[in-house]
């Protein structure tokens, strides 16, 4: 028996509890970086078809439904609403400029839709930069209960070492496995993240020039 069923195997509670602590880590950043892949690419094409059919439309209502059919993710509908949205009574949001409430509605709306977009990044970063230590903790952990181990049995030997210690050492390899796809998908979506946010934006942008100006 060699590799991660021995040290498995010959493993404590410990042990164990870290070998499925990285399965976990892994399991959930696998399913993220599925998740989000889809996610993300849905949501890129979803605005570059949306936009141009918004402004090719002849009014808010057809620009609506244009919205409706080509943004899957649901990112620019609620600028649109938000922008849209009658303002009623004597409150404080209802005071001010047209472009101040304007621009209060939109930047609420853009903060929500941005948090949508962001999901998931902070569990990323959080596995690509804990799961290395959390392997090289099972690794110490595994060497120092293997030389426990063989101390108690007596007769140390080269040979009696080196197989528990290599097993151990496979923490550390598990560790940086789980670590490495989660920081390479954190910055690859951090990049399209940022590129749908500047969409986001400028989209924001025009609708509020569009807005401010039509209510003057």
């Amino acid at each position: 028996m060699t590799g991660f069923a021995a040290f498995w195997e010959q493993g404590d509670a410990i042990g164990r509890a870290v070998a499925l602590l990285l399965l976990a880590m892994s399991v959930s950043a696998w399913m993220l970086i599925l998740w989000k892949s889809w996610t993300l690419a849905r949501a890129r094409r979803g605005i570059a078809r949306a936009v141009p059919a918004f402004w090719a439309a002849a009014d808010i209502g057809a620009g609506r439904h244009a919205l409706q059919s080509f943004d899957g993710e649901e990112l620019l509908l609620p600028l649109l609403e938000a922008a849209v949205a009658p303002t009623e009574g004597r409150t404080l949001e209802a005071s001010g400029r047209t472009e101040s409430r304007l621009t209060r509605r939109l930047r609420d709306a853009l903060h929500g839709v941005l948090a949508r977009l962001q999901f998931g990044q902070v569990l990323l970063a959080s596995i690509g930069a804990t799961a290395p230590f959390v392997g090289l903790f099972g690794t110490v952990w595994g060497i120092y209960h293997a030389l426990a181990g063989i101390a108690a049995g007596g007769n140390v030997t080269i040979e009696k070492i080196a197989g528990p210690v290599g097993e151990a050492l496979i923490m550390t390899a598990a560790g940086l496995a789980v670590a490495i796809p989660a920081v390479l998908a954190y910055n690859v979506f951090g990049k399209q993240v940022a590129a749908c946010e500047g969409e986001l934006e400028g989209f924001a942008h025009d609708l509020r020039e569009m807005l401010a100006t039509e209510e003057h």
